[in-house]
């Protein structure tokens, strides 16, 4: 067995055997993904990425031999290297696997020190701050910057035109999704709206096809931002008392929603605040609600509340583990404080859903027009759109048991904010303007999303 890997650029981590984390390596909680590698000969190999599930962490991922799959069950905490290395045998050696939990621990992909460290800044960093950074819209304000200039502009350049490119890029979308729409506008603010929170390139489509629309409309006095808890600790709906960001300026706290839910739940719906550090479900409605709502005549963008909805279908709505912020709770509250307070509310659902294809478990590649795969493609399809026809009745609860029931086969990833926002606006009408899946040319992969309205 070998744990070679391809080389990379700078120096190795060394291993520390005064270390007491690197003698009995303790693996935290990791993503593994398939990288290719094309090796001295030309031809590609695929190797494992291993990175921070929880995305702590922000250390370039760890790239290893597909055999080092095998070893990191082993890294429990409760073997040293010298029994890992009898367990395994053929051929593995300290010298072998020295450099990989080096490695691990640099990357902060092992309980200890190391990892403490990058928890305790994350940390310090987030309550620093009355305004969390942008994350995701960063990066590609960042690269449109960069394709403009021909790939090398400065950071500079990049501060200094990457919102103008990012407003032109929205721009464009809106353009291209409602040129052929009979009702390019709504007429008046809806109670709720529900978008995608794929990337911008997957996802434009339906981020277009619903902020596009609601560039007409009278600009809400506060937004409630409901998103999907991908990487974090939280076992139930987890608030966030910051603002957001992004390069396009600062959407403010609302701090007397963050106070009224503060009062009716205690602080224990902001104990996992810090889930929302690199969370991207609510940052990514931040741009589109900044462009398309626009300023106040204070200058200032509309106050944001943000939260994260655990899926109610796997508890019946309570949280995972007993201990969180339940999800009716949570409703009851946000509908108590949006009736005490002025002015008018819009509700968005940051909402995914399915995710489908060999990256995500399944077997079947998506790829192809194979009898097998078009019916793989198709039964996604269909499963989208009997759960959709739940959201679009107003029957929550109907959702919740069908998921239930059937295991949530597809992967919808949002059933908690889509479920939460419906309860919450008890909408009259609820409209589905758009449904679009991304899928990656090897058919890898494919997660499908929706634009839809909530009045």
């Amino acid at each position: 067995m070998t744990t070679n890997q391809p080389p990379e650029p700078g120096p190795e981590p060394a291993f520390d055997p005064a270390a007491a984390h690197l003698q009995r390596p303790k693996l935290r909680q990791v993503r593994g993904f398939p990288v290719p590698v094309q090796g001295p000969d030309g031809k590609q190999t695929v190797f494992l990425g291993l990175a921070d599930a929880r995305q702590i962490s922000d250390r370039p991922p760890v790239v290893v031999s597909p055999a080092v799959r095998e070893l990191l069950p082993l890294f429990a905490g409760d073997k040293d290297l010298d029994e890992i290395v009898s367990q395994i045998g053929r051929g593995l050696s300290r010298a072998h696997l020295e450099p990989l939990v080096a490695q691990l621990d640099a990357a902060g992909l092992l309980e200890g020190p190391t990892f403490d460290a990058m928890l305790h800044k994350m940390r310090e960093q987030f309550d620093d701050s009355a305004v969390l950074p942008p994350g995701g819209t960063a990066a590609l304000a960042d690269m449109l910057v960069d394709q403009a200039l021909g790939g090398q502009a400065t950071e500079e350049q990049k501060a200094a035109e990457g919102a103008q490119r990012l407003t032109e890029a929205l721009d464009k979308w809106i353009a291209e999704a409602l040129k052929d729409e009979a009702s390019p506008a709504l007429d008046e603010l809806p109670r709720a709206i529900v978008a995608p929170h794929i990337d911008y390139p997957r996802g434009w489509i339906n981020y277009a096809k619903i902020w596009g629309r609601m560039r007409v409309v009278d600009r809400p006095d506060r937004v409630i931002i409901l998103g999907t808890n991908h990487f974090g600790l939280g076992t139930g709906v987890v608030g966030c008392d910051k603002g957001f960001s992004t390069p396009l300026g600062e959407c403010p706290v609302d701090a007397e929603v963050v106070a009224g839910l503060r009062a009716r739940l205690g602080d224990k719906l902001f104990e996992n605040r810090y889930d929302h550090e690199r969370e991207h479900s609510i940052e990514l409605q931040i741009a589109w609600l900044q462009h398309c709502l626009g300023r106040g005549a204070d200058g200032s963008f509309c106050r944001v509340f943000g939260a994260l909805v655990h899926d109610p279908s796997v508890n019946n709505g309570e949280s995972y583990d007993g201990n969180g912020i339940p999800l009716q709770a949570f409703v009851d509250a946000v509908r108590e404080v949006v009736a005490e307070l002025p002015g008018k509310t819009l509700v968005v659902s940051s909402a995914d859903l399915s995710h489908v294809g060999p990256m995500f478990g399944d077997k079947q590649p998506l790829a192809g027009d194979a009898p097998e795969v078009q019916e793989a493609r198709n039964s996604v399809i269909r499963q989208d759109q009997e759960m959709l026809g739940h959201v679009v009745a107003g029957k929550p609860e109907d959702l919740v048991g069908a998921m239930a029931w059937g295991g949530n086969p597809t992967r919808w990833c949002s059933v908690g904010n889509l479920v939460a926002t419906l309860k919450i606006v008890q909408p009259t009408e609820v409209q589905l303007l758009n449904y679009a899946a991304a899928m990656d040319p090897q058919g890898l992969g494919m997660v499908s999303h929706a634009a839809l309205v909530m009045r």
